[in-house]
């Protein structure tokens, strides 16, 4: 069996057009593979374990937070988010509509040409992908960034078409990379389960009282 976190299981590809990236999505069509494009420039990565481990955590963490906090949202997942006049396209290991929810509400299919893109976008970066995603989500025009770097949780936030590494979240101000980090960091020593129950209470004795001021 290949290991999936090796380099061999990362692939890029040139002086792709437009029609060739959208025709290379169809084919892939549901598979475990993510597809970034720039501008001509493609990559592909077959998606590991540990990889989407810690996406469906960190997702289940944003929804154990806004369902405690009681913020509506409308979960994305791997979305697919491209602009042909801008010439890139990528999909999130996970995103939430947060500010925006209400406006793509009971959509069955997202258009960034005329909707908003995610408020909230969450990466994990085990292997080091080549391509710059940052680029594209600014171009996209995301707003915040939760990159979990082997270890490191990060937040970046769009500022000025640039993103800028902050502790403090922008759609939850009250969280900061290191309260979330320690729970992250807490499902290599125990189940998901434990993890989220440990966090809901967190929430509950930490941040309610700022989530029914706000």
């Amino acid at each position: 069996m290949p290991d999936l976190l090796t380099p061999e299981q990362q692939f890029t590809l040139t002086d792709i057009s437009w029609e060739g990236y959208e025709t290379i999505l169809n084919l892939l069509n549901d598979r475990p593979v993510r597809v970034t494009y720039n501008r001509g420039f493609l990559e592909l990565m077959i998606l590991s374990y540990a990889h989407e481990r810690y996406k469906k955590l960190i997702a289940r963490l944003v929804e154990t937070l806004t369902e405690e906090l009681n913020i509506p949202i409308e979960a994305a997942g791997s979305t697919t988010f491209k602009r042909k006049v801008l010439e890139r396209g990528l999909e999130p290991d996970e995103c939430f509509y947060i500010q925006n929810q209400a406006k793509i509400r009971g959509k069955k299919a997202i258009d960034l040409n005329t909707d908003p893109p995610p408020d909230l976008v969450i990466e994990i970066d085990i292997t080091n992908s080549v391509s710059d995603r940052l680029e594209i989500y600014a171009a996209l025009g995301v707003p915040e960034i939760w990159r979990w770097d082997n270890g490191t949780l990060q937040f970046w936030i769009l500022q000025q078409q640039q993103y800028q590494q902050v502790t403090q979240s922008l759609n939850f101000p009250q969280l900061s990379t290191a309260d979330l980090g320690t729970f992250i960091t807490l499902s290599d020593q125990t189940d998901q389960t434990t993890v989220i129950r440990q966090f809901r209470t967190w929430v509950q004795n930490n941040l309610m009282a700022g989530g029914e001021e706000s």
